[in-house]
């Protein structure tokens, strides 16, 4: 059985034995979410102190790694260019629908007020400044205040300036200093490891006192948040097909049959590495050329994950909308800076690391609780269906666009 299977079980036991054991026994449920309540804490403490260690190491090594892609060549140049513009691109439409998906499919208020009651230690990180005070915090005076004030987007834009004058110097110190941020990033992930492995425990703990309080409300609930999440990235793979034919000008037809295969193995394996294979065959079919495409798809399954911008805006909204926070204008743009920034460096991670580690500091940016996402990461086997379709549907879509601004699609082979 896989983790994340194990997870989802673990969810739905907690629920289903919270719910009924506050049906028939309403004391002796209160009695063991006393002890549940603190077990569940306890791990989502572990998950978010390993946060801004987490995303501080993986910014330095992901720019350090696109920096020698960019001087690889030309057509590398081009493709982190192209992967940028469509992450900001589908980031931002997700700012913009998320809002309009939840007001035309609002949540259930009862359920959400029950969850709510039920996750009572999650209250928001910070109100969202005035939009001068906001733009005058970017700059941090002093880093690690910012880092102890949960004040991220002004650390990852320390971080990633850092991390470019590292690749300025040369020699020996510039090796030095990304070893060792290399070293910390490999002790963080398999910290983070541990942490995941009591998943289980932890998500039980926390689903049995989310169904003692919420009772049935909860899974109607998750179900529609699952709802929402997967239509965020139903859209990126609409997408996909939009940017194929507008910037790569191939012909929707043929850009479906291309993309179908991998498509089948997205879906069956949830593994965008694992469907490099059939999308490199895929290429054939869009008369990419082999050295293009050998160089651009390799780079998009390691750097680009289209999704999760879009998909991780989503969740940080949907759960200011559950808690009733309205976000200004500025929260929104520095939830959507955070969200972009973090899929720099988190894009060959394993779903459940990325799930916390990049949503989290979209959360703080937004001002919002990340407490549910303890609760929210045992559902995540559905949502990352459609996250990996989406990934796999726009890294060939953005490899067709770099071949087209390359002049290496050949119109004339049949």
């Amino acid at each position: 059985m896989s983790r994340a299977t194990l997870i989802l079980l673990c969810l739905a036991a907690g629920l289903l034995i919270g719910v009924g054991m506050a049906t028939a026994a309403p004391a002796v449920a209160a009695a063991i979410a006393t002890v549940a309540g603190p077990i569940g804490t306890l791990w989502l403490n572990g998950l978010q102190m390993t946060v801004i260690p987490l995303v501080v190491t993986l910014l330095i090594t992901g720019v350090a790694a696109t920096a020698q892609a960019v001087q690889a060549g030309r057509i590398a140049g081009r493709a982190i260019a192209t992967f940028l513009g469509l992450v900001t691109l589908t980031g931002t439409m997700s700012a913009i629908v998320t809002p309009g998906l939840l007001h035309l499919l609002p949540i259930p208020r009862d359920a959400a007020a029950a969850l709510k009651g039920a996750l009572g230690h999650a209250e928001p990180v910070t109100a969202p400044p005035p939009i001068a005070d906001f733009v005058t915090g970017i700059v941090p005076t002093n880093i690690f205040a910012a880092a102890t004030n949960n004040a991220l987007l002004s650390l990852i834009l320390f971080t990633l300036a850092f991390a470019f004058a590292i690749t300025r110097i040369e020699g020996e110190g510039r090796d030095t200093l990304l070893r060792v941020f290399t070293a910390i990033r490999d002790a963080m992930l398999v910290l983070i490891g541990w942490v995941l492995w009591l998943a289980p425990l932890g998500v039980f703990a926390l689903a049995f006192v989310v169904g003692a309080g919420a009772g049935g409300g909860a899974f109607r609930a998750l179900a529609h948040y699952i709802t929402i999440i997967a239509s965020v990235g139903v859209i990126v793979i609409l997408m996909a097909y939009a940017v194929a034919m507008l910037a790569a000008r191939v012909p929707l037809g043929r850009f479906a049959r291309a993309l179908a295969p991998a498509q089948a193995v997205a879906i069956s394996t949830q593994s965008s590495l694992a469907s490099l294979p059939a999308m490199i065959e895929g290429t054939k079919t869009l008369r990419i050329a082999p050295a293009t495409a050998g160089l651009v798809l390799p780079m998009a399954v390691a750097m680009f994950r289209a999704t999760q911008p879009a998909m991780n805006v989503a969740v940080s909204l949907y759960i200011a909308d559950w808690f009733g926070i309205v976000p200004g204008a500025a929260a929104i743009v520095a939830a959507v800076v955070v969200a972009i920034l973090c899929s720099l460096g988190s894009a060959s991670l394993p779903a459940q690391i990325t799930f916390f580690a990049s949503i989290a500091p979209v959360c703080v940016a937004l001002g919002v609780p990340a407490a549910p996402l303890g609760l929210l990461i045992a559902v995540e086997t559905i949502p990352d269906i459609f996250r990996t379709l989406g990934n796999v549907s726009m890294d060939l879509a953005a490899t067709a666009t770099v071949s087209r601004l390359s002049g290496t699609i050949d119109e004339d082979t049949p």
